[in-house]
């Protein structure tokens, strides 16, 4: 396996194996130098959509990922929704993980379209108190649906009422932005592990 494809992976794993409430919380809003390491903070921001990143010691490499926190008409928060890179092997190319309310019912998963198209299906993953994660692989197909869409759309049931079907929209002004500058961040993440590599 490519020496690239195992640093970007590494990256995307970082995100899966910080504690679960790093990324959910509320990103610092402190200058990005006073972050504490650790920290959550907001790095860009490309329309409706931020970069997060976990603030990492000095010249080590910053797991980032793109946010958006999904509202209903009322401005009550609903889900998060998070996208990050993958390496560019095989059809999956970019994860997503969305994460909604305990009270949502498990069994019919997730439901997820841009604009006017078809409906994919996820299940959930798994629950913790933040709430409940749906992890999706996103296709070469569903980003560029991203970039040329206006909205992604997510469609969940709430466990008090089986009967109903929430949907809420993430915005996707500013996605194409965003994801390229999380590339970027992930190639000169790849090249700093390089460098520290040819340093040890």
């Amino acid at each position: 396996m490519p020496l690239q494809t195992v640093l970007r992976a590494g990256l995307a794993l970082g995100l899966a194996a910080l504690p679960l409430t790093a990324l959910a919380q509320t990103a610092d809003t402190l200058p990005v130098g006073e972050t504490p390491v650790g920290e959550t903070y907001v790095a860009e921001t490309h329309g409706d959509w931020e970069i997060r990143c976990i603030r990492a010691e000095e010249g080590q490499p910053e797991p980032c990922q793109m946010y958006q926190l999904l509202r209903d008409e009322g401005g009550g928060a609903v889900a998060e929704f998070n996208v990050f890179d993958l390496p560019d092997e095989g059809q999956v190319v970019a994860g997503a993980t969305i994460v909604t309310p305990l009270d949502t019912l498990l069994t019919p998963g997730i439901r997820l379209r841009v604009d006017d198209g078809t409906w994919s299906e996820y299940p959930f993953a798994f629950c913790q108190p933040v709430g409940c994660f749906a992890r999706l692989g996103l296709t070469e197909g569903n980003v560029e649906a991203m970039r040329a869409g206006g909205e992604a759309i997510v469609a969940l049931v709430p466990l008090p009422a089986p009967d109903q079907v929430i949907r809420v929209a993430a915005s996707l002004s500013g996605f194409t932005a965003g994801f390229a500058a999380l590339e970027e961040r992930n190639a000169a993440a790849i090249s700093l592990f390089q460098q520290l590599q040819q340093q040890q």
